[in-house]
């Protein structure tokens, strides 16, 4: 049904009506009526944060390119919208039509944060399907989920109907293909299941049985079903090239974080920081080439008007081509006054010189990530920076004439002290001495370590709350002699909640859809976020959230996510956890021998690099 009129109503009662209009430029409207396949695309917040993921761009691209299928956009509404919408009796629409989502086929969520997971079930709820994928018929849109939660979905495994682990452009249309033959079978909606399940990178939960021990670890995974693998491997994409991209991505109509294009340089990260789940996700590393990118940068810049070019992957400096690249796209874009940021620099590779390229239009602050306040716990994380690589690059950009620096650490690390602590104020301070005309300005900021699966330290405890909010204090003393030192802190019970949400497992649903029913969502933003609502559905649901982020786990364990595989082997990760409490450090294997990680020969796939080292 369209909703559209009644929409239109509401709109002068909320802040920022932009938000649900749709027909922005570049937005994509076919007819609903004559598709054969329908699918909205959900992004668990409010519009400006989904439009500044680069990914669901991507999403709403590989669907929409399919001749007999449409994708529409949808995002969770801001609290005031949410109250009318209730009140009028509006359930949860689309962007692009004023579609109730509940007429569509599918209903796709981007999992990129584990504390939206109450803003998916909510927005379930308010689309009037029902919460539990048990109790969905015919009549109800199948509900699938992506992104890098999807790598443990467990516990959102009663609500969600089936999940795509990996990348999504390939396995997308052929999901979209299964669906239409499947609609035009007649068969039941456990069929489609079946088919969609037999595809690599297709989880289907149901299919698969978890029981317990009286102790409370995870006795088995089994497959009950004969459609289901006993494993199931993430899809890749192995050469970049060859999948499109948006050309044509929807420009909002109102600021959003990051309001800028984005070209993605590669995709993956083999520097095999430890702590970082992106790094070990999203392996080998595959680059795109430089006409390719050239060619994006002048057709986006063109079809939307921005004056600004992210180069995104997750370390941008790392692109074997970064210098030719920076030259090629200076060229096309200096002319048109439209500059270049490069948002992921890493310290130990910093390159003054590029970094001039870079912001030859515009002068930014420059961000560096540490990450640890001493060389021991970056040698257990395997951050392979020193800090005379810190001092030696900010000492560089101040003689360039950059005059504002900004650090990100995490505290609680495994194996992390008193004095690791204070290393990250010696850091700072020491880095704010590096001008020459007395201190600069440094903002430091700090998040709580979040144990994450796929990752060596997933089998370690995270520090309780307690813990966290002592280093805090410490670092507050620390830093408030300092006027000239920003300090900025992530909320400690935020990090707790979010280490339970991304180990936890199934007996997690309640907890989940209790928080939800009790007014919680939108929880990663602060003015929102209520510890008090999840205390309470821990308590009522007889669970200790204490027994999924703060407990050492042993390599025997069966950890909830196991039968989900990244390709990165599990003994491969437990001896980098055993090479961090070693602190040893592991080399990155494009300069250096494999390191038999197992990504490439389990998924089939290569590093592909523009040009060779």
């Amino acid at each position: 049904m369209n909703y559209n009129e009644k929409i239109l109503r509401i709109l002068p009662l909320v802040q920022r009506p932009a938000r649900y209009i749709g027909n922005e430029v570049n937005s994509i409207h076919k007819d609903f009526n004559q598709t054969e396949t329908t699918m909205a695309l959900a992004f668990p917040d409010i519009y400006e944060i989904a439009m500044a993921y680069p990914g669901f761009q991507i999403l709403y691209n590989t669907v929409n390119s399919q001749p007999q299928a449409l994708a529409a956009r949808v995002f969770a509404p801001a609290l005031d919208m949410e109250r009318l919408m209730n009140q009028h009796q509006i359930p949860l629409f689309t962007l692009e039509n004023h579609q109730a989502v509940r007429d569509y086929d599918l209903l796709g969520f981007t999992l990129q944060y584990e504390l939206s997971y109450t803003s998916v079930l909510n927005m379930i709820r308010l689309s009037n399907i029902p919460l539990r994928a048990k109790d969905r018929t015919d009549e109800d849109p199948f509900i699938m989920v992506g992104g890098p939660c999807a790598f443990n979905p467990e516990p959102l495994a009663e609500f969600i109907d089936f999940v795509v682990l990996g990348e999504a452009e390939e396995v997308l249309v052929e999901i979209i293909k299964t669906h239409q033959q499947w609609k035009k079978s007649g068969e039941a909606r456990e069929s489609f299941l079946e088919k969609v399940a037999k595809l690599q990178g297709v989880y289907v939960p149901s299919f698969y049985q978890v029981s317990y021990q009286q102790n409370g670890l995870i006795s088995e995974v089994v497959p009950i079903h004969k459609s289901a693998p006993e494993v199931v491997l993430k899809r890749v994409i192995k050469e970049m090239d060859k999948v499109s991209y948006p050309l044509k991505p929807i420009v909002p109509y109102i600021e959003v974080p990051h309001e800028r294009m984005v070209l993605e340089l590669f995709r993956g990260c083999l520097r095999g920081c430890r702590f970082c789940q992106a790094g070990f996700i999203y392996r080998p590393v595959r680059e795109r080439s430089v006409p390719n990118l050239c060619s994006q940068a002048e057709q986006i810049m063109n079809n939307t008007g921005y004056d600004e070019v992210s180069l995104m992957s997750l370390s941008s400096t790392d692109y074997s081509a970064v210098h030719e690249l920076v030259a090629e796209l200076n060229r096309i874009l200096v002319p048109e006054n439209v500059s270049i940021s490069l948002p992921s620099l890493r310290i130990d590779n910093y390159d003054i010189e590029l970094a001039q390229e870079v912001q030859k239009v515009r002068k930014r602050g420059l961000t560096l990530a540490p990450e640890a306040g001493t060389q021991r716990l970056r040698d257990v994380i395997n951050k392979q920076v020193t800090s005379e690589d810190l001092y030696t690059a900010v000492s560089s950009a101040i003689e360039a004439g950059w005059k504002r620096v900004k650090l990100y650490f995490m505290i609680g690390l495994p194996t992390e002290t008193a004095e690791d602590i204070d290393g990250i104020y010696e850091l700072a301070l020491k880095t704010a001495n590096l001008g020459r005309h007395g201190p600069i300005n440094v903002t430091v900021s700090t998040a709580g370590f979040v144990p994450k699966p796929n990752t060596p330290f997933q089998w370690a405890a995270q520090n309780t709350v307690q813990e966290l909010e002592s280093k805090q204090h410490q670092l507050k003393g620390l830093f408030r002699r300092h006027r000239y030192i920003k300090f900025n802190y992530h909320e400690a019970r935020v990090s707790f909640l979010e280490a339970v949400l991304a180990r936890g497992d199934r007996r997690l649903a309640d907890v989940i859809e209790q928080a939800m029913l009790a007014g919680a969502r939108l929880d990663s933003w602060d003015e929102h976020f209520d510890w008090q609502l999840w205390q309470q559905a821990f308590e009522d649901s007889g669970i200790d959230p204490a027994f999924y982020a703060s407990r050492q786990r042993s390599y025997s364990e069966i950890l909830p996510w196991d039968h989900l595989s990244c390709g990165v082997d599990k003994e491969y990760l437990w001896k980098e956890y055993l090479n961090a409490l070693e602190a040893a450090v592991t080399v990155d294997c494009r300069q250096n021998n494999c390191t038999f990680c197992g990504a490439c020969p389990n998924l089939q796939a290569e590093v592909l690099l523009t040009k060779g080292e």
